[in-house]
């Protein structure tokens, strides 16, 4: 439960006797918990974590109106929620507790990480760590007009999150070519998000997050070419971050490789492994 609503979510056990150090997982912009956070939680219950992937509010099979509406704050709710629910299980060892993120989840999971004392060590996968000054010039208006008429009794407004052709919050090939085929097929998952969303990812602000982790450890996996999340805000965030830290290159050349494709997972799955064994 987080404020009052309930969330779905998976919690993945390794075989064998534990208590198990813990990881939360949250994931890309859209995304469901049967998608890229499922596939990382997977792989690292595999290697000796429990693991939690879940639906955030108003996504998959977790409460929250209005459905498919990005809510940052809420998330941080959410992730918080998470983590009280992995210290209560008796398989958890509840002081050895990280969060993962991937893609947009990454800038989640560095800002919750940095203000939950609770949370030991953070790892970020392709991460969007959101920062509004890289968003200056924006055009904000349309998405205030949307809010307006939502605010004086309109419907909820929609757009398509992702097309090959034509308007989407994630327009083009390469967000298309995971969402909109059978690579990224989900039935939790549906291919319309609230237009105020979008307005909610150019004034987030996660990259703060950065400048109070420390000395929490921070891994940053990142793909040496990724159009969508760009290696410059990993960069940054390794920046600012003190010791300990970690910043593994993949030689992915699109955002989503690190979503599915091979040898990219394994690789980033081997260097949160390596990294986690050092500090969680």
């Amino acid at each position: 439960m987080a404020d009052s609503l309930t969330l779905a979510g998976d919690l993945r056990v390794p075989d064998g006797v534990g208590p198990w150090p813990g990881l939360v997982f949250t994931g890309p912009f859209t995304g469901v918990r049967d998608q890229v956070t499922g596939l990382y939680a997977a792989r690292l219950a595999e290697r000796g974590y429990a693991t939690l992937a879940f639906d955030h509010r108003n996504w998959g099979e977790s409460e929250g109106r209005p459905r498919r509406h990005e809510d940052p704050q809420g998330k941080l709710h959410d992730l918080r929620a998470a983590v009280s629910f992995l210290r209560s299980r008796p398989e958890v060892d509840r002081e050895r507790i990280g969060a993962v993120g991937v893609c947009l989840g990454g800038g989640y999971a560095l800002k919750f990480a940095a203000f939950d004392p609770r949370v030991k060590v953070f790892a970020g996968i392709a991460g969007a760590y959101n920062n509004p000054y890289a968003m200056r010039g924006a055009d904000l208006a349309p998405y205030l007009d949307v809010l307006e008429r939502q605010d004086l009794g309109g419907p909820v407004e929609y757009l398509p999150a992702v097309a090959e052709h034509g308007e989407a919050a994630m327009p083009g090939d390469e967000p298309h070519a995971y969402y909109g085929t059978e690579r990224g097929a989900s039935p939790l998952w549906s291919n319309e998000v609230t237009r105020a969303s979008v307005l909610e990812l150019l004034t987030m602000d996660n990259m703060t997050g950065s400048d109070f982790l420390s000395p929490k450890p921070a891994l940053i996996v990142h793909g040496v070419v990724d159009r969508f999340c760009a290696p410059e805000g990993a960069e940054e965030v390794f920046k600012r971050l003190d010791q300990p830290k970690r910043i593994v290159w993949v030689d992915a050349k699109q955002h989503i490789d690190l979503y599915d494709r091979e040898p990219y997972v394994t690789q980033a799955v081997d260097a949160t492994v390596g990294f986690l064994s050092e500090h969680l």
